[in-house]
């Protein structure tokens, strides 16, 4: 007997209701082990530990953007914008796979164990890695995806000012934070888009949207993505990954899953993606997609009781959300203050200077809400001409959304206070 999968399936989501998946290279994209895994890592890191509903996972942010994708694609077609069906495939596939080089909670693993190489480099490299298994199916979805194709507004769908990725990621972890202030109207923004000379445009009378959508943007990193106790817990994080990877360099024994142990013990650099290092970029892609969120967890609990009583203490704080005060201000801290705060980690916890750069530390955030030498948002008028969104907007009367905004803030063991 032979049995036929049915590929056309239908998923809930809380956000959109009902998401469909449009043919059978979805499905199995869907399907394949390097996409499941972001199931199980977290969308905004360790943003639960300020708002508890936040443990969406990249997986269906995912699932999101290609709905806003699909729902793109028809409403441009449905303007006489031509749309190969090879192309709307392509896209589809793009947006799909755009976070798949996330690691475990997001940017932690850029940071601490991987030197010099971001998501969107690990993306494309597993994407390249997955279109050999999909027989070269996937040769058009990069194009798109790295912006080499030649019909531009493909690309700003998926690494735009305002596009798909962002639309889902705002209205999704406004949802599921409950910071109201971060809703966005995407219905009402898809419905507006148009295509003008190759690029992306959005209808004059969606102008409002667009200014909603900036200014929903703009208060979400303030209050959820730099929150300072969420920077003050990915900073503990990030740490311990630190220190973890400095005694895994002196050749301590440490316990870790085989994946997280590949990185520990490993120096990965840029130079292993383009196949000059030591290591093949087939090799770097087969541990890294053994990664998620439950290897760092699970090797954090058992460094909580290590041999070591920084990595231990580190890890034991991270583990019981016994996190370091933190402090945020609009000019750097003095030097003396940091000084201050050093000398009374040497007497209180007896820590020496190399140690208590794991405790005290300053670092610097910014948010530009709209970055104006990125290519920028363009309003289709009703005469038919196109002008930048800073022509027409009354919103950009004023630098609060053009310019960057940067503050600082300080970290240091609450028992120093």
């Amino acid at each position: 007997m032979t049995f036929i999968t049915n590929k056309r399936k239908i998923i809930n989501d809380p956000v959109y209701g009902f998401i469909s998946i449009p043919g059978d290279l979805i499905y199995d994209i869907v399907g394949h082990p390097w996409f499941q895994r972001l199931r199980n890592i977290k969308q905004l890191c360790l943003t639960s530990f300020v708002y508890p509903g936040a443990n969406h996972s990249r997986f269906q942010h995912c699932l999101g953007a290609l709905y806003l994708m699909e729902t793109a694609l028809a409403t441009l077609k449905s303007k006489n914008v031509e749309i190969s069906d090879m192309e709307e495939e392509a896209a589809l596939v793009a947006i799909l796979l755009h976070d798949i080089g996330h690691g475990p909670f997001s940017h932690a693993l850029e940071t601490s164990l991987i030197n010099g190489i971001d998501h969107e480099a690990l993306s494309l490299l597993l994407m390249e890695r997955m279109n050999e298994t999909f027989s070269g199916r996937l040769d058009l979805a990069i194009e798109i995806f790295k912006g080499t194709y030649n019909r531009r507004f493909l690309h700003e769908l998926i690494a735009g000012q305002m596009d798909m990725d962002r639309l889902d990621y705002l209205k999704r972890d406004s949802f599921f934070t409950g910071v109201i202030e971060g809703s966005v109207g995407s219905d009402r923004i898809i419905r507006m888009l148009n295509v003008v000379d190759g690029r992306l445009v959005i209808d004059e009378k969606g102008i409002y949207s667009v200014e909603k959508f900036l200014i929903a943007r703009r208060l979400m990193y303030w209050q959820v993505y730099m929150h300072k106790t969420v920077l003050s817990s990915e900073s503990l994080l990030e740490n311990v990954l630190a220190r973890a990877k400095e005694l895994a360099m002196k050749g301590i024994d440490l316990y870790a899953t085989p994946a997280l142990r590949f990185f520990l013990y490993n120096n990965i650099g840029p130079e292993e993606l383009e196949n000059r290092g030591v290591f093949t970029p087939g090799l770097i892609a087969a541990n890294f997609t053994r990664l998620d969120d439950s290897d760092i967890l699970s090797s954090a609990k058992y460094w909580a009781d290590h041999d070591d009583p920084v990595l231990a203490d580190l890890a034991g704080r991270l583990i019981s959300r016994n996190l370091l005060a933190v402090e945020l201000q609009n000019r750097p801290f003095p030097e003396d203050r940091i000084e201050e705060l050093r000398e009374k980690a040497r007497v209180m916890m007896k820590i020496d200077q190399q140690i208590s750069r794991y405790y005290i530390f300053t670092d610097s955030i910014s948010n530009l809400t709209y970055a104006p030498d990125a290519p920028e948002v363009r309003i289709l008028l009703k005469n038919g001409k196109t002008a930048g969104i800073r022509e027409v907007s009354d919103m950009f009367d004023h630098d609060l959304l053009s310019e960057k905004v940067t503050k600082y803030f300080l970290c240091y063991p609450k028992e120093l206070r």
